[in-house]
């Protein structure tokens, strides 16, 4: 049913007074967008969003009351709103495992871009319905805003609604949005609306003005931060700066039970819709590699066969897909006339492509998006909400170390690798050969709660062959057995291993493990550890050393940035190189 402008505002006014009651018994939380923003949320939920099929994004997310209010009122199961803000209760910011919430926000401009994904994974998968968006001031200073938001202009994603909470104040005062924002969104192809964020009536009106559009469409909601109380129109109001007296009179004022009871007579019926992208992983035969090749190229040849074999992905790149190697056979890129395709470019756009991703993955798309290793910390904040949202997006890192050369320290990555390993729930792998890169695939692609980062090389090297019948869900396995009883092993990855290799041929005594995956390693048993880091342990690594000392008794790694050259020079100036490596290691050799 569509309620009228008085019933709105009555819900509207409950929805405010809930909120308020949360904020109040956490003792903390956000005044200022539950006081100006009410009306805009319970049009949406009360006569607009389809229950279990039309998606909200709270981008402000500190509007986290507001959303879980009006959650709790349209019937989702979100617990116990007294809960907010405690400990195993409501989190101050929306998180994605609670019913109802779509996106994990907080982070100013994730949750735009979020939706943008969430838009583009409705079109991919025709499923007719509706992304709408609550954007704060805050959101659109940030870049990532209107990097995804220019994507969606050129998709033309109509089905995508973004409304701005405009109150022109954020936390130091003014907010420092562009003096014409709507200006600019309409350079990039939006259609822009305007109307009273506390007028029911016009918001009603233009939402349904919206869905009739043929682009994605902004609307600038003009709005009082803190509306109705002593800091109207002032950036205290931001946080939770009014009195408890205030906030009780506030409460009782906004309360209404008529309001609560036109709740409970909207329809809770979930529409089905079948979001479900199956994966189809075949076996696949892998191509005998004996000759120098690069990990990006032999993940190049893999994602090809599972592309052949069947695998159902949505590839992507930041202007990059030749060089990571992405762009396989069979790519149709998806464009504004035709969502068939499985290839995005999403332009240099680094950390718009990340969170859009996680908006993918979220309505049930798997998604790879790709670029070089040392731009992963332009993605960082999305791939950390990847990892926390428990959403298996794919990313593919190339040109992971000193050798790719002549570019120099800008691109050479030295603390990435590291950096990535540290974020919890994210897997990383940083496969030495064919075995490793078709396991690495077939795990990533057969998650379900974990985001998982591939890192590849751009230079060519030696491949060493995996022994047959072993395990690499441990992680780490001996590549290279020694020929007598062992005092040292070496720990490598990636392009390290057949160094590794070759120092240890000139030894009888040394091993090496090849560490696929150093945090699965990590878990497991310490009967495993101990069966494979025999004698002196000792890790060679071409990034920062730090994390190894958990394994390793020495580290030969890389604690510096690196400079311009010859990759060959560059490997070899660092320390790897095999006379330099011997030398070293004779010295825990006993």
């Amino acid at each position: 049913m569509n309620f009228n402008a008085k019933n709105l505002q009555q819900m509207s006014n409950s929805v405010r007074a809930n909120a308020l009651r949360m904020i109040l018994s956490a003792k903390s939380g956000h005044v200022g967008i539950v006081l100006d923003s009410a009306e805009i949320i319970t049009t949406i939920f009360a006569n607009h969003l389809r229950y279990g099929a039309d998606k909200f994004i709270m981008s402000a997310g500190h509007g986290s009351a507001l959303l879980y209010s009006v959650l709790k009122f349209a019937g989702y199961n979100i617990g116990d709103i007294n809960s907010f803000r405690k400990i195993n209760g409501l989190p101050g910011h929306p998180e994605i495992n609670i019913d109802g919430v779509d996106a994990t926000t907080g982070p100013l401009g994730q949750g735009i871009a979020n939706s943008v994904g969430i838009a583009l994974a409705q079109k991919i998968q025709k499923t007719k319905s509706w992304t709408y968006c609550l954007c704060s001031d805050g959101d659109l200073m940030e870049g990532i805003s209107f990097e995804a938001m220019a994507l969606a202009g050129r998709l033309q994603l109509n089905n995508l609604i973004v409304l701005w909470d405009d109150n022109g104040l954020s936390i130091d005062g003014t907010a420092q949005t562009d003096i014409n924002v709507c200006a600019r969104m309409r350079s990039m192809g939006w259609n822009v609306m305007s109307v009273n964020g506390n007028d029911i009536s016009a918001i009603d009106s233009v939402l349904l003005r919206a869905k009739k559009s043929e682009s994605p469409v902004f609307i600038q909601c003009k709005n009082i931060l803190g509306r109705g109380s002593s800091l109207e129109n002032s950036s205290f109001a931001h946080g939770l700066s009014l009195s408890e007296s205030e906030l009780l009179s506030l409460i009782v004022k906004n309360t209404s039970t008529d309001g609560e009871n036109l709740w409970n007579t909207l329809s809770h019926t979930k529409i089905k819709q079948n979001t479900n992208t199956k994966i189809k992983l075949n076996e696949i035969k892998l191509p005998v590699v004996s000759e120098n090749i690069s990990t990006r190229d032999l993940s190049g040849i893999y994602l090809n066969e599972l592309i052949k074999s069947g695998a159902n992905l949505i590839l992507g790149s930041a202007d990059l897909s030749e060089n990571t190697k992405v762009k396989v056979q069979n790519i149709k890129e998806i464009t504004k006339d035709n969502f068939n395709g499985n290839f995005i470019n999403y332009g240099v756009r680094e950390h718009a492509m990340a969170a859009i991703m996680n908006g993918l993955a979220s309505n049930g798309i798997k998604t790879v998006g790709s670029t070089f290793l040392v731009f992963s910390d332009y993605m960082r904040p999305a791939i950390r909400l990847s990892a926390m949202s428990k959403l298996p997006v794919i990313y593919v890192f190339t040109h992971d170390s000193i050798c790719v050369g002549e570019d120099g320290p800008t691109h050479q990555p030295i603390e990435q690798l590291s950096s990535l390993r540290m974020i919890p729930n994210l897997n990383v792998y940083r496969p030495c050969n064919i075995t490793e890169i078709a396991y690495t695939w077939n795990t990533a692609i057969q998650s379900t709660d974990s985001p998982t980062a591939i890192i590849l090389s751009r230079q060519k090297f030696q491949q060493i062959q995996t022994p047959k019948n072993v395990d690499l869900s441990f992680g780490a396995y001996v590549i290279y057995p020694a020929k007598k009883r062992v005092k040292m092993t070496l720990l490598a990855t990636g392009s390290e291993v057949p160094l590794a290799v070759l120092v240890a041929s000139q030894f009888t005594n040394i091993q090496v493990v090849s560490v696929l995956n150093m945090n699965v390693f990590r878990n497991q048993t310490s009967k495993y550890k101990q069966k494979i880091l025999y004698g002196c342990v000792i890790a060679i690594e071409a990034g920062s050393p730090n994390l190894w000392f958990e394994f390793a008794d020495a580290v030969i790694g890389i604690d510096k940035f690196g400079t311009s050259g010859n990759a060959t020079d560059i490997y070899r100036e660092y320390g790897f190189d095999k006379d330099k490596i011997i030398t070293e290691i004779k010295k825990y050799l006993k």
